[in-house]
Parts: structure tokens; C-alpha cells; sequence
């Protein structure tokens, strides 16, 4: 599962749309409040304008700035936008001097028609990326910020940043996908047909670089388990002086294919696509070095049999090639510095760790030849400074900063995301030379930020539970503010909401509890957990964007409450390898415990009418409850769950449990067959028939099984979506359907 996981595009936030107090635990005043859950059919929830607004406004992010880059002298940030209701993106030049923002380029200006639908690969590349947006959906800028290439409908487009002016570049065998520019701005390489093809500055011509992929080879494109598991989809890289290029090549040929197929469209064949599941044949990676112009290529020489995982690749200049490999059982990470001429490797770091070793992007190589790297040997994540030699120099962040990722560097500053709790996020500024780290951005809300090596701001983008959202220019050197960016997004209503700390094995458990508007402290309210309970996200954030669903929800007359387990993210090494072997039993345990220590703060909570809703890990983890736990739970609602975790790849569940073969009893016992037959509380499973990530065959699986117990199950299939229920109407009736069955279920 991505570490954007499908919780957060997923669960649309449908909150109400009414004007509102500031969040409030105080008795009410006429008109007295609805009663505690009332029912509601699943055509009112799909009229509610509530509703409506949440799914066309997407969570209200449409209309916000989107993928910012920064032009390196720091004038200019170019970035995508839509409206507040349109879906469909364009290209946005902002200018920091004037404060002013002009359009650069449309889909239909650039391509002289219509909207042009993605190719597949397009598709399966925003598919990764969780990206539902229409027209322009990705650009890159050139290095010196002066021109952006579009992909767009297959074909390739260069926009000049300070006119507008855009031009269509030559195709050469097929559709253009994943443009990068060359170190010098000159060149551009491109994917067409699983091949690498350059097209050279002032040439027309386009030249193929790579050859002989096909029958499940390909040159230059990242395979599916990098893009979904490890954050890396750039599949080849350019050489500093622009002469080489170093690409991988994936070899799925003899990986078990799996068939989608649109149930709508009986006339249509089914898609097969490779997928690697546990304990079975991987993707063969391999990396190699070619010229520009073609012709042979040398391969990189490691132990591919003990490192099949190519996780992450950077040529620096006046330094050699670095590659970041990995066990399959992902117990050590080793970064190796390769010779591009002769293809032979050296050792310059080695990560171990007993359980796993988490995958990040902060290797930075510097001028000097020194890099960075982080660690988490000390039991929590730390930026490191290496020499050219691998050895450590010194340690940059410390433990008060909670270090989460690096995200640029200024001169002799690196810019860092961390916070003292897993609810917030902070931006640093932390000197390579060594010293105390400068607080940039903080408060109680989240910093999400980007920027461009050595340019002096970064965009940051600032969400709390209590304001609005905002995207802002801040300068790197004091932090100040220099700009905001325009911002074209409808404002979601004030969640009507607290964050707790609960008493937990390892350390508080953080918990979010939400409650109507309309709140009686007189009454006491059913409860809905909403989770996701899974590696790569935590749900309990000081982001207003992220609880609109779960107010709507709320207000409805539930409490909501959120609660992040062992396992999630932001608390260090140990609790998030609590999990190590199992998903089954720290996670809900820990689930289960929160609600006990919520319902003795908070006496409003009704826990004996206790629902769960989830999606993806967090759809598992909902069915799980109803399974294992009926004396909690009383009704669920599982979106696109995982059902037995040998059907889930490989990267992803070999991380945590092994494989089959390794750990029979781990298998067993996360997967939701195992009891199945017992299921005695009502279960809504709902699941796209074109989902490529957790494949539709789990939940039918799972249907099977309760079927052959004598249960009838609850059961929503929606053709041709994804795991990310993209449509519109898909998601109101969706939603509305959940909203109505936990309803229905958790009255009194």
C-alpha cells in the first residue's frame, strides 16, 4: 500500500456544509439537536448538498495549488491548478515580485482540442500517484526553471515559462510518457513503447536509445512495486555531463499475471498486468548505463540474488553513480557507489535492522562529494552527514525534532519535516556544519513543503484543524513569509473536534474525537471508529481537511472518533515494528483499548453500539473487528479491504510478515477467511472490479467463504473503478450507502 495510502483520497470528506460554531462539548440551544443516530435512507444521504459538495469540491482540494516547483532563483513557482469544482488541471506561472499569477497552458490549448484522456501508462502512473485529476496531471521543470514539459494524451509538450509559448515535441514509435530533462536544459528523454527516446534541442528528430524490451521487459519505467511501495517512480536517470543515461530494466515475464476485467464491457478483453505476491517470483531489476546516442549498454554489477530491490538511484556530479539495493526480506539496505565505464560496485553504507528497514528519500549528494542519509539505528529517524567513503560524520537532527524527511537544501542548510507528536509537523532548518537546528514553520497544524536545491524559498503548505488551509512562499532563511499563492478552493466547514492522548502499551495513543454540531452532553451517542490502523499513515492529524467526512458523518448524530495504533507512523522505530509477524492482533487490541480509555474521558460514548468503517489496511482492519471481535463491534463498513495477505504484493507484506512459507502462522492468522464462518454482526464490503493494487478477488474470496457459512453478505461492487472510486457518482452512492448501513445498525 502507498504511503499515501488509499485512506486519504478514498474517504472524501462529505462534511456538512452549514455554518458552525467553534468546536464546542456545550448543551445546545433550540432548535433542540436530532436524536442520537437517526435513520436515514441512502437516496436522502445522496441528495444531501452536503454530500454533493464533498465529492465535487474533492475533500475541498480542488482549487488549490498543486505540485508547486520552485524556479531555482526563487522568482518564480510554477504549478498545476483547477477550479473549485473542475477536476480538470492547468499549468500556473506565479511571479513572487508582483504577487500575480498568469495561466501558462491548458489541455485544450496544447493539444488544439478537447480534453485528451490519458494513455495507460499515464493512467496507471497517476493511478500510483493517487492522482484523480483530468487534463494536465503531472509537468517537469527544466533544470534552470525556465521551460516545463507536459505529457499529455500520449504526446509531449514544452511551455515557455515567461511566455506561455508551448510547442509539441516529435513522436518517435508511440505515446510520450515520464519526461526529464537533461542537467544542461537541452535534451529532453522520454518513455515510448517501454523504450527510452531523446529528443535533442533545435532537432525535430527523435532518437531511441534503448532497445529489445517487450514481452514483458521494459527499459526506463519504474515497476509496479516501486511506484506502490517504495515512493520511487523515475525509472532511469541522466548522467551530470548529459552523455549517459542510466536506466533500469524490469523483466516481468515470468511473474504471475493477474486479469482485469470491466463487468460493464463483457465485449471487451480483460487487462493482464504482472503482480508479485509473497513468497513468489519478483520483477527482475537490473540497472545499466548507456549513451545518449544508443548503442551498447554496460550493466551495473551487484548481487542481484541477495539484493533484488532497486529502491533508490542518484548521479551527483564529479561523483559516481549511487544506488540504494535491498534484500527481499528488507532486513538490510545497502548503499553502493558504482563505476558507470566498468559496471563494478563498492560498499559505502549498510542498514540493518532485525524486523525491517523503512525506505525514505533522503539521499542527497552535496559538492563536496560528502551525502546525506538518514537512520534509524537509534531507535528513531536522524539525518546523517556521510563522507565520500560512507563514514559518518556527524548526526544532524536531534530526537526533539522528531525527524521525518528531507525536503531541500540551501548552501550549507538542509530543510527538514519533523514535530514533537505524530499530529502535527514541523519545517527546520538544520546547518550541515553542525549546531542547533532553527524552528522555521510550527504551531498546531501540518507543514507539507517542497522546494528546489539552493533556491531561497520553498512552498509550504500550512492545514489545521481551526483555519483554512494556505499555501505560502516562505523564505528559507528566516522563515518568513514572502507570498501566497493563490488559492481557488471552496473553504470546508470547522471540524467540530479534539485530539486526545490516551493511555497506551508503548506511549500515549493518539485519538481525534468528533462530534456533531448540534452536540447534547446529556445524551449518550453511538460511536463510529473510523480507521485505517496501518504502516505509512496516521489518521490523527491537526488537518482540517482530513476530519470533513467524519464530521459529516458526526452530525448525522454519531460521535466519530479516530485512533492511531502501533504500527502507524511518526512514533519512533519500536512502535511501528510492534506489528512485526501480525496484523491482526496488536492493531485491533490497540483499537479496542482506546475506545475503553475514550469512553472513561469522555461518558457521551455509548460503547455498546460501536461501529467501524475503513479503507484499504483500514478496510481489512473493519472487517477484522466484526470477525474477531463482535463483542465491541457491532456493524462494519469495509472499502476495498485486503482479505488474505497472500494475494497483497510482495513488498508490502513480505515487510511485516514474512513470507507464507516463512510464517504460516502469522498468515493465518491476519488473514479474514480464518473465522469467517463465525461472522455474526453485519459487514458491508465494498470493492472496485478494476482495482489494481488490492485486487477484487480478496473480497470475493471473503463472499464465497461467508456464503458457504450460510451468511448473506452485504456486498457493493462498482465496475471499472480503481482503488480510488474516481467517479462522482460512484462516490455519493457510495458514501451514501455506508452512511445509511452503519446507521441503520447502531440505532437504539
Amino acid at each position: 500500500m502507498h504511503h499515501s495510502p488509499v485512506a486519504a483520497p478514498l474517504l472524501l470528506a462529505l462534511a456538512c456544509a452549514s455554518a458552525r460554531p467553534a468546536p464546542s462539548y456545550a448543551a445546545p440551544t433550540p432548535p433542540p439537536p436530532p436524536p442520537p443516530c437517526r435513520h436515514a435512507s441512502i437516496a436522502a444521504l445522496e441528495r444531501d448538498p452536503a454530500l454533493d459538495a464533498e465529492v465535487a469540491t474533492r475533500r475541498y482540494r480542488l482549487g488549490q495549488p498543486a505540485s508547486p516547483r520552485v524556479t531555482p532563483d526563487g522568482r518564480t513557482v510554477v504549478f498545476l491548478q483547477s477550479g473549485p469544482r473542475s477536476d480538470a488541471r492547468s499549468l500556473w506561472a506565479f511571479d513572487v515580485a508582483s504577487g500575480k499569477a498568469r495561466q501558462l497552458a491548458t489541455a485544450e490549448s496544447l493539444s488544439g482540442g478537447g480534453d485528451r484522456p490519458p494513455t495507460a501508462r499515464e493512467a496507471a502512473e497517476r493511478e500510483r500517484m493517487r492522482l484523480s485529476a483530468r487534463a494536465i496531471g503531472t509537468f517537469v521543470l527544466s533544470p534552470d526553471g525556465r521551460t516545463a514539459a507536459v505529457p499529455l494524451g500520449g504526446r509531449l509538450y514544452l511551455v515557455d515559462v515567461a511566455s506561455g509559448h508551448a510547442s509539441a515535441l516529435p513522436a518517435g514509435s508511440g505515446p510520450d510518457a515520464d519526461p526529464q530533462f537533461s542537467p544542461d536544459g537541452r535534451m529532453v528523454a522520454s518513455i515510448e513503447n517501454d523504450e527510452i527516446w531523446v529528443h535533442e534541442a533545435g532537432d525535430r528528430a527523435v532518437r531511441r536509445v534503448t532497445r529489445g524490451a517487450g514481452h514483458g521487459v521494459t527499459h526506463g519505467e519504474a515497476e509496479f512495486v516501486a511506484e506502490e511501495e517504495m515512493d520511487r517512480f523515475r525509472g532511469f536517470w541522466w548522467s551530470p555531463d548529459g552523455r549517459q543515461i542510466a536506466y533500469e530494466e524490469a523483466d516481468a515475464s515470468h511473474v504471475e499475471n493477474f486479469f482485469l476485467s470491466d463487468i460493464a464491457h463483457g465485449e471487451q478483453a480483460p487487462a493482464q498486468s504482472p503482480y508479485p505476491r509473497p513468497g513468489k517470483a519478483n520483477v527482475a531489476v537490473r540497472l545499466g548505463v548507456v549513451s545518449r546516442f544508443g548503442g551498447r549498454t554496460r550493466w551495473i554489477d551487484w548481487d542481484h540474488a541477495r539484493y533484488p530491490y532497486l529502491a533508490r538511484v542518484a548521479w551527483p556530479k564529479g561523483g559516481p553513480l549511487l544506488i540504494e539495493v535491498e534484500t527481499r526480506d528488507q532486513k538490510t539496505v545497502v548503499l553502493l557507489a558504482a563505476d558507470g565505464a566498468n559496471g563494478r560496485t563498492r560498499t559505502l553504507v549498510t542498514e540493518e535492522d532485525p524486523a525491517w528497514v523503512d525506505l525514505n528519500d533522503d539521499l542527497r549528494p552535496l559538492a563536496s562529494g560528502q551525502f546525506l542519509w538518514s537512520s534509524e539505528k537509534s531507535g528513531q529517524a536522524e539525518l546523517e552527514l556521510r563522507a565520500a567513503d560512507g563514514s559518518l560524520v556527524r548526526t544532524l537532527t536531534t530526537p526533539a525534532i522528531g525527524f521525518r524527511r528531507l525536503v531541500t537544501l540551501d548552501g550549507d542548510t538542509a530543510v527538514v519535516e519533523g514535530g514533537p507528536d505524530s499530529t502535527v509537523q514541523f519545517l527546520w532548518r538544520v546547518p550541515l556544519a553542525g549546531g542547533t537546528p532553527a524552528l522555521l514553520a510550527g504551531g498546531p497544524m501540518v507543514h507539507e513543503a517542497t522546494g528546489t536545491k539552493d533556491a531561497p524559498v520553498l512552498v509550504d503548505h500550512e492545514s489545521r484543524l481551526d483555519a483554512p488551509a494556505r499555501t505560502v512562499l516562505r523564505r528559507i532563511a528566516d522563515g518568513e513569509i514572502v507570498a501566497t499563492l493563490p488559492d481557488r478552493a471552496e473553504q470546508p466547514p470547522e471540524p467540530n473536534a479534539e485530539i486526545l492522548q490516551l493511555p497506551g502499551p508503548m506511549g500515549p495513543l493518539m485519538a481525534e474525537v468528533i462530534v456533531p454540531h448540534r452536540f447534547d452532553a446529556r445524551r449518550r451517542y453511538p460511536v463510529i471508529d473510523w480507521v485505517y490502523g496501518g504502516p505509512g499513515f496516521a489518521e490523527v492529524q491537526r488537518d482540517e481537511e482530513g476530519s470533513a467526512l467524519a464530521q459529516w458523518l458526526a452530525d448525522q448524530g454519531v460521535v466519530v472518533v479516530k485512533i492511531d495504533n502501533r504500527g502507524t507512523p511518526r512514533r519512533g522505530r519500536a512502535w511501528e515494528r510492534a506489528i512485526a509477524g501480525s496484523f491482526a492482533g496488536v492493531p485491533l487490541g490497540d483499537q479496542i483499548a482506546g475506545l475503553t480509555a475514550l469512553a472513561a474521558m469522555r461518558p457521551f460514548l455509548d460503547l455498546s453500539r460501536v461501529g467501524i468503517i475503513g479503507a484499504s489496511f483500514g478496510g481489512y482492519l473493519a472487517a477484522l473487528a466484526v470477525l474477531r471481535r463482535p463483542d465491541v463491534f457491532k456493524a462494519a463498513v469495509a472499502i476495498a479491504p485486503v482479505v488474505t495477505w497472500e494475494d497483497y504484493d510482495t513488498h508490502y507484506t513480505e515487510r511485516y510478515l514474512g513470507t507464507p512459507e516463512q510464517n504460516p502462522e502469522g498468515y493465518r492468522e491476519s488473514s479474514l477467511l480464518t473465522g469467517a464462518a463465525s461472522l455474526s454482526r453485519p459487514l458491508l464490503l465494498v470493492h472496485g472490479t478494476a482495482d489494481d493494487n488490492v485486487h477484487v478477488i480478496g473480497t470475493l474470496k471473503l463472499v464465497s467463504a461467508l456464503e458457504a457459512a450460510g451468511h448473506v453478505p452485504d456486498l457493493m461492487l462498482i465496475p471499472g473503478q480503481t482503488h480510488m472510486f474516481a467517479e462522482q457518482a460512484t462516490q455519493r452512492l457510495m458514501w451514501a450507502k455506508a452512511a445509511a448501513f452503519l446507521l441503520d445498525h447502531l440505532r437504539e
